[in-house]
């Protein structure tokens, strides 16, 4: 199977310096408090960020109508700071055990295991991201996922810089 388009690329442009979206990415507490699309709440993030360390991360949402919990893990690859960051991604249940994305309900078409790549770059003070998710595709709920996240991200940063101002 080829994995030609099996991707979503996202570019965005954060009006904050490179060492905090870095931060963002890589700092638990702070990683908590963007990531994962509008409702959603982070209350499991573990992080050993160097090659070879593993992440396990929960995301949860609570409605009146039900409650839903999502786990994932995953393997740093590569960690070039603050400007290169590659891991896996691959469903998980809460003791980090593997499950099938089928599992969940997801299309047959969703790997077992993805591989998202986060490349920062500065440019006149502000941070240039371009983000790729390998196995997920464009125009599915993940790429929302993702660009909710990163609308998230944006005021966070933003808040963030302005109390280091």
């Amino acid at each position: 199977m080829s994995e030609e388009n099996n991707w979503v690329r996202i570019e965005r442009v954060f009006d904050a310096p490179i060492d905090l979206v870095w931060k963002l990415w890589t700092d638990p507490t702070l990683f908590k408090q963007w990531y994962g699309p509008n409702g959603m709440s982070v209350p499991t993030a573990e992080m050993d960020v160097r090659v070879g360390g593993t992440r396990k991360v929960s995301m949860a949402m609570q409605s009146p109508e039900r409650s839903m919990e999502m786990w994932f893990t995953g393997v740093y690859k590569e960690v070039s700071a603050p400007d290169r960051l590659v891991y896996t991604e691959s469903m998980c249940d809460a003791d980090g055990t593997l499950i099938s994305p089928q599992s969940m309900g997801m299309p047959d078409t969703v790997p077992d295991i993805t591989e998202v790549i986060v490349e920062l770059s500065e440019v006149d003070g502000k941070t240039r991201m371009v983000m790729v998710h390998v196995g997920v595709t464009e125009g599915t709920a993940g790429a929302g996922g993702w660009n909710q996240a990163f609308d998230k991200l944006a005021a966070f940063a933003q808040s963030l810089d302005d109390e280091r101002s």
